[in-house]
């Protein structure tokens, strides 16, 4: 999947360091969520049984996994990389940003521990749907007859 754009090498440049910013951004919130949807379950806290979050949750952890198991690299890395080569930066040392983010979220690892990795916590967020249970999408929401 290439870019659908064709900017300037500065522009490029800029581009890349916010795709970046925003790929470590979403890796946060996809490995960050599930413990804090386990632990909120323990606690009783409401808000990791909404059904969009949770829904946005086990999407992008099932699109990552099938990604790895067909041997794809995420389309937010490929562009990223794309946005580098027109900037003519070397890929992930050009910048403050590009550099130490991408030391957070790049690893050196054979693939197969990748498709690993991430079947097992796709398994584990699938899981954590079953034991904190998502509300139903209505449910919990107050329409203004509610008040009356």
């Amino acid at each position: 999947m290439s870019l659908p754009i064709h900017p300037s090498p500065p522009t490029a440049a800029l581009l890349a360091d916010v795709l970046l910013t925003l790929h470590v951004g979403i890796v946060v919130f996809v490995v960050g969520l599930l413990p804090l949807v386990l632990a909120g379950g323990v606690l009783g806290w409401q808000w990791v049984r909404r059904f969009g979050l949770r829904a946005t949750h086990l999407g992008l952890m099932v699109f990552i996994a099938v990604q790895a198991w067909l041997g794809q690299l995420c389309p937010l890395t490929v562009w990223e990389q794309d946005l580098r080569r027109i900037a003519g930066q070397a890929a992930y040392g050009e910048s403050f940003i590009a550099h130490w983010l991408s030391r957070l979220l790049y690893w050196q690892a054979p693939w197969w521990v990748f498709v690993v990795a991430y079947t097992v916590f796709a398994l584990l967020v699938a899981l954590a749907w079953w034991w904190v249970r998502p509300t139903s999408r209505g449910v919990g929401r107050r329409t203004a007859q509610d008040t009356m």
